[in-house]
Parts: structure tokens; sequence; C-alpha cells
């Protein structure tokens, strides 16, 4: 039984992540790290691909829990089910971890009455093609297949023994018995790992997530909402580097049924900027300087070698291969791992690094010397190739284009090195070379990239096709938000893109340019795209509106998946999804007035 994308919940260590769905069971779980191989892989398969549900002894199969929430300030999950006989809460989380090894923690906790409850672990490595030899060891259960070995044990014992593969356990909860469960991965080769107390690594866990929230400077309208967001960033961070992955999944279709499948659990350079500005604006300094070194380590080489993604390590090679064993969620195959776009010649990441780096600079990080020599050097390569064609922003697998928002960001790289020079004259650069760059840039776009007879700008030179990226040019400050070319945009984009109120990101049903059979769902960081430029060009109630209308799209638990089909009235995509919950960040602080700390440009002429 597929569960809807909104089902789930998230859980993390900062290393790793799982889902957790409203009935009670993991269905994705990757170990050691976000990119490593799935133990827990029903979500793209089915249960023999590896689960485990712990729920009510009378619970149907895929049998919501009675309701669900997390612990406020935390990325601990609290689940209730209210049984005719009592009610339990199943407590799920991982405790961060320095060094140790990852665990996944699971209290059952009687609240009312006598609940009987039953625990199902299916462990399957490799992305559900391995099943584990389980065996006993000193009251544990340990079970191993190649490198990979993982602990499961319970305090207090309960009964477990193997069937169809699995290791079951049946038990009685009565009020205020408490019943806990702990799975450990650990290197086969190495010896046991040091058990923690889960109880103890409860009480820590809550300590440390209600710490960092701590530390959140905005106060405004729409708190909840921001606070959950950026609980949500800072759960996809790869705590040892700093990296923050695009999601915690791959493969979660853009189209149920279809093949637009990808894998999002690497660290896209794209990101930078708008992640950047959220995490600057509400008080995170410690979490955009890190950023930032993970960026700066990232694109450190050969200007022509930069990628638009890198592992969350800032690894380089990232192959893209499909896992035939899985049929995919809701039969939307292939199911792929890695991501062939790491090839793409995408010209607008030059501009989205350096506006990175400015935007550092300009929010006081202390700057790092070497990082204005990797600006020139990557703007040096930009000046020479700004000219070409490309895959563009959203990663097209047609042919090369000259995509408009590829040119914008040319001209937000050399405008960045401008305005940088002109703040200080002492820091070495060409500034009459980036200004006549930009100009001819600007220029080029004006005259190449706009359609007077529409009053829009187009998806690439030439087309009448739309982009929703254009939404972003009076972001960047490529033209000021009053300019008649803006607000036509605008609204070409919100008629012609709209579905159902939210935004597309180009033409599906009259466009090719991509490459790909199929259709996709109202993308969400575009729909956060259109709030800000309605904001911008004076439309500020409509601006609400449409904001109110997207954190209606949020699950129960405040998260976001890459699109949602208005329609259906589902979420699509990798989930949960890092570029939506900036955007929902930005756009807050945007309509509360905070443009300036967002990183957002009042525009230039």
């Amino acid at each position: 039984m597929t569960q809807p994308i909104e089902d789930y919940a998230l859980i993390g260590d900062l290393m790793t992540s799982a889902l957790v769905g409203r009935d009670g069971s993991i269905d994705w779980l990757c170990l050691p790290r976000f990119d490593s191989a799935a133990c827990f892989a029903k979500l793209l398969g089915d249960e023999e691909n590896g689960h485990w549900r712990i729920a009510p002894l009378d619970a149907a199969p895929g049998e919501p829990c009675t309701r669900r929430a997390y612990v406020d300030g935390s990325l601990i999950l609290e689940s209730y089910w209210e049984t005719e006989t009592g009610t339990v809460r199943v407590t799920d989380f991982m405790p961060q971890r320095e060094g140790a090894a990852p665990d996944v923690i699971r209290i059952v906790e009687g609240i009312s009455g006598t609940v009987r409850m039953r625990s199902t672990l299916r462990l399957r490595f490799d992305y559900g093609h391995v099943v584990p030899w389980v065996r006993r060891s000193n009251g544990d259960r340990v079970a191993i297949a190649g490198p990979d070995s993982a602990w499961f044990r319970s305090e207090p014992p309960v009964r477990t023994w193997g069937e169809e593969n699995s290791t079951l356990s049946q038990f009685p909860v009565t009020a205020g018995r408490r019943v806990a469960f702990v799975l450990t991965w650990h290197p086969s080769h190495r010896p046991r790992p040091e058990p923690c107390d889960p109880f103890s690594a409860l009480e820590q866990s809550l300590a440390d997530w209600r710490e960092w929230t701590s530390q959140c400077r905005y106060e405004g309208p729409y708190e909840e909402a921001v606070t959950r967001s950026l609980i949500t960033l800072k759960a996809l961070t790869y705590a040892p580097t700093g990296g923050i992955v695009a999601a915690a999944t791959t493969s979660l279709p853009e189209e149920l049924g279809g093949i637009r499948n990808w894998d999002y659990r690497y660290c896209w350079l794209r990101d930078a900027t708008l992640t950047l500005g959220s995490l600057l604006s509400t008080g995170f300094l410690d979490e955009a300087r890190a950023w930032r070194e993970w960026l700066l380590r990232a694109v450190a080489g050969d200007p022509a070698d930069l990628q638009i993604m890198y592992g969350i390590a800032g690894e380089r090679r990232i192959p893209e291969v499909e896992l035939p064993w899985l049929h995919g969620y809701a039969a939307s195959a292939p199911v792929r791992v890695g991501n062939a776009a790491v090839d793409q010649l995408q010209l607008d990441v030059y501009g989205e690094v350096i506006d990175s780096l400015h935007l550092a600079r300009s929010a006081g990080l202390p700057a790092e010397r070497h990082a204005w020599r990797i600006q020139l050097a990557l703007l040096d390569f930009l000046e020479r190739n700004w000219r070409r064609p490309d895959e563009g922003l959203w990663e097209v697998r047609g042919p090369r284009r000259h995509f408009v928002h590829s040119k914008v960001m040319a001209w937000v790289a050399a405008d960045r090195a401008v305005r940088t020079l002109e703040s200080d004259p002492s820091i070495p650069g060409e500034l009459d070379r980036w200004r006549a760059m930009r100009d001819e840039v600007h220029r080029e776009v004006c005259a190449k990239g706009y359609d007077p007879e529409r009053g829009t700008f187009t998806q690439y030179y030439g087309s009448e096709e739309l982009d929703a990226a254009t939404l972003l040019i009076p972001r960047v400050g490529f033209l000021p938000p009053d300019d008649p070319r803006v607000i036509g945009t605008v609204d070409a984009v919100r008629a012609e893109l709209g579905s159902s109120g939210l935004v597309r990101r180009y033409s599906t049903a009259v466009s090719t340019v991509d490459g790909l059979p199929g259709d996709e769902g109202a993308f969400l960081a575009c729909s956060f795209w259109l709030t800000d430029a309605l904001h911008m060009t004076g439309r500020r109630e409509e601006a609400r509106a449409l904001f109110e209308r997207l954190l209606a799209v949020r699950n129960d638990v405040g998260l976001l998946a890459e699109e949602y089909d208005p329609l259906a009235g589902r979420q699509l995509g990798n989930f949960p999804q890092a570029f939506s919950h900036v955007g929902l960040v930005n756009t807050a602080l945007t309509l509360a007035g905070s443009d300036a700390d967002t990183g957002a440009d009042t525009g230039r002429a």
C-alpha cells in the first residue's frame, strides 16, 4: 500500500535521516549518511524492501495513527494511537551524534488503559536488495550483510522471533509503562557498538534541539512555520561538513507513474544564496558560515570544472544508475541513485556562487583570503563563456539553449564584483572590466530575452515559452520592481504557468525543452518566488493570500515536498525539499518587511 508523500514525517541526526509514515512505519532510512544505501526502502518498493512498523496489534495495514506532532522546537516525533482499550504514544527520534554510531530510537509509552502493540522489523541492505543474516548476540539481534551490520535491542526485553526474514515483537503496554527499541548501524568488521540509554538520549536530544532553536532571531508573522522550516533545513545539514542536501530522498516522482524521478541527496550550488539568506536573517551564523565554507571547498579548482552539485563532503563523482529491483513510488520507475545532471553546463551557478559570497561578505561573515581569488577566477571563466548555450536552471535533458535566467545570473556575477570593488577599493580587481561585462549582458538579455509584443521575458532567446525563474529578475536586482517589463513578466507567468493559484516551472504541455515525456506538478519554490514578486510589485494583499495558500499545502507536521498537484491535493517530488522550505522562510521574511536581510535587492535600471 502506497502512502501519500505528505503522510511522512522526518527524523534525523544531522548526518542522515528517516521517513516515518502516519501508520507508524519507517519506510526510508539511509545509513550511515544521507547518500548511503537505504536499509529501509519500502518507500520505493514494498514491505520486502525493508521497513520497521510499530503500531497496535489490531491496526490494519496502512491504518494511520490518531494524531501526531513534533515536540515543540525539535525533530522529535510523537504519534498517538487511541484504541478501544487505551491510548499509547510512540516517540521516534535519532540522537545527534559526534563520532558515535547512528541510532534510531523508538519509545512506546502507555498513556491510558492497556494496548497490545506489535513491532515488525525487516532490514534490507543495499536499497532493499540484500537480506542480512540475523543472529543473537548477548540478548540483542545483529543483522549482517557484507560491510553493513545493524544491532537491534529493546529495553525492557520483549519476545522476538524470526518470521519471513523479519524480527517480530508483540507486547502489552499499560499506563505509565515505557518500552524502548534501539536500532544501531555499524561497520560489520568492527566490534559491537557502545549501547546508548534511550531515555537519556531522548532528554539530551530534546535539549540539543531546543538549544539550537533558541538562537532564532525571527519574531513576526508565521513564526511557527518559519521555525519548523529552519529545523527542517538544519535536519538536512550534514554536520561534519556543513553541506545541505536538497532533499532526504531519491526518486520520489514529479508525476505519479512517470519517469521524472531524480536523486536529490546532494548539495546544489544554486541553493547557496537563498539558503544563506535564510540562515543569516534568522540568526544562525554558525550554519551560514559552515555552508559558506563547504561552498568554498567544493568550488576550489579550475573554474572550467565547476559542477552544479557535489556530494555532502564535496565529492565530485555522482554517477547515475537505476535500481531495477525497486518498482518505484506508486509504480513511478525508474528508481535512480546518483544524478547525471552533475555533468551539465549550467552557467547560472557561477552567478549564484559569487552572489552567495557577496551576501556573506555584506552580512559581516569574516572574509576568507582565498575567497576573492576564487571569485576572480570564476568571473574570468564566465566572461569568456557566458554567451554559450547551456542546460539551465532546471537541468533540462534536451538541447542546450540560451536560457534567460542563466544570462541574468551572469549579470549578477559581474554586478556583485562591481559592488564589492566599489565598496572596498583596496581589493584587487578590474572594475571597468566587470562594469563592461555587466552592461553587455544586460543589453543582450533585454534585447534577446524579452518579448515586447507580449510584454514578458521568455524562457530562452527566441522562445515563446515562459519560465518561472524570470520571477527572480527584480529580486536579484537586474531590473527594479516597478519596471513595466518586470510587471508584465509577473503577470504573464501567473497567467500562463499558474495552476490553481500556484506556479509551474514551465509548461510541459507545449514545450519539449526538457527532453522528457510526461508532466509535473506546481513547483513550490517558484510559487514562493511569485509571492515575493507580487509583494515587490506592490500587490501585498495578493502576496499574503498566496503565501497562506502555500502554508496550507504543508502536511500535518509542517513539511513540504518539491511540488504539489492542486487537482489531486497531493505533494509530489523528493521530500522534504530544502528549496521549498528556504522559499517559505525567505517569503515570510519579505512579508514581514525584512527584504534587505534576506538578500533581496531593490533593483537597478
